[in-house]
């Protein structure tokens, strides 16, 4: 497997030089600013991952405002509690864009995050002590217990809150079949567990959060798709 100082070379030249890549590198947050992140915002990040998803990006970051008022600010206890007639009210409103599974889903996670509240103390706690060397194992528990977050779906849920972890974009995946790590699109749990091994090594190369080396990957690519739009 290639070295990531060849990789960051790669990319640096695709981008101007080390400082202008440097630029484009995102910085995860800390285990205690993720722990610190109320679990109302969680829950609504997690709920506009959702939305978004097969739908017009733009059209529901104009609507969100709307989506904080209807879902009651996405307090978890609130939107666990809803009953069926409160879900066929939010079914009726306007201020949302009213998807009848979508709309079951933020109740779902509600609980799910309540459920983690108490097992971790809060679901941001969870989030935040997560290693990053077994960020697929976060992967697998979004995609057992939370509703509608699987795939790319968790993976850019978990970059928007600043944890530590990759995004497999088409361009990440067409690097990471180039440099042998996978021989297709990674989504099977055995190709996932060669991903995370890879960056887990690359890792310890650089010294660098996960969250870089996917970018520094993806920018090696000659046509790159940026991580922040690929399609859920």
């Amino acid at each position: 497997m290639i070295a990531f100082e060849e990789l960051y070379e790669r990319a640096a030249e695709r981008k101007g030089g080390p400082a202008e890549l440097e630029k484009q590198l995102p910085k995860p947050k800390s285990a205690n600013a993720l722990a610190r992140t109320p679990d109302d915002r969680w829950l609504s990040a997690m709920s506009k991952i959702v939305f978004q998803a097969g739908f017009n990006w733009q059209v529901v970051d104009n609507k969100w405002p709307g989506f904080e008022e209807a879902f009651d600010g996405f307090d978890p206890a609130g939107c666990a509690a809803f009953d069926d007639d409160r879900i066929d009210a939010l079914l009726k409103d306007t201020r949302i864009i009213r998807n009848g599974a979508k709309v079951l889903s933020v109740r779902a996670n509600a609980v799910f995050l309540r459920e983690l509240a108490a097992e971790h103390g809060s679901a941001g706690r969870c989030f935040g002590d997560w290693p990053a060397e077994d960020f697929i194992g976060l992967l697998a528990l979004l995609k057992k217990r939370a509703s509608r977050l699987s795939g790319r779906s968790a993976q850019y849920f978990l970059r928007t809150m600043g944890k530590d972890g990759f995004i497999i974009s088409p361009d990440m995946a067409t690097a990471l079949i180039r440099e042998g790590v996978v021989t297709k699109d990674p989504t099977s749990q055995r190709d996932l567990k060669a991903v995370q091994e890879a960056f887990n090594t690359w890792r310890a190369e650089s010294d660098r959060p996960i969250t870089q080396i996917s970018r520094v990957l993806a920018m090696t690519v000659e046509r790159e798709m940026p991580e922040g739009r690929v399609r859920l």
